[in-house]
């Protein structure tokens, strides 16, 4: 089990965080771990394929004490059919998350530190690039 940090900021109690060195990963399913099938074709998703980059880097980043979380734009009514594909597949997780937006572009704002990466086709372990972000101005 992964403990959270309790955090005091101006003497007051915040939402506690993982520690600097746990990653909490949220992770789409279609098109990011198996192909990409939309919702209004659920019969299709237990035959889903399973792209064997992604098991084997997600399974290992479980492994290293990561958080894996499968946050999808699948909806509650595809819970049952998502957790066996996960499961015959072998994937490792701790959560997941149903009913994310449709659509892409996705800009996530939250008081704790969010970083986004793109898939692009294949899973590898993640390196360090500095690229131009959009931030809130001070």
């Amino acid at each position: 089990m992964i403990k959270l940090v309790n955090k005091i900021v101006n003497g007051e109690s915040i939402s506690p965080v993982f520690p600097e060195e746990t990653k909490n990963y949220m992770i789409d399913i279609d098109g990011t771990i198996c192909d990409d099938i939309p919702n209004e074709e659920p019969e299709r998703m237990i035959d889903a394929k399973c792209f064997p980059d992604a098991l084997e880097i997600l399974n290992k980043w479980y492994d290293q004490g990561h958080v894996i979380t499968f946050f999808t734009s699948r909806t509650e009514d595809h819970r049952q059919v998502t957790e066996k594909w996960l499961t015959i597949h072998g994937f490792k997780y701790h959560g997941l998350l149903m009913g994310k937006p449709r659509g892409g572009n996705y800009h996530w704002v939250d008081n704790h530190i969010v970083r986004a990466t793109r898939f692009e086709g294949k899973f590898t372990d993640l390196i360090d690039k500095e690229l131009k972000i959009q931030v809130f101005e001070k």
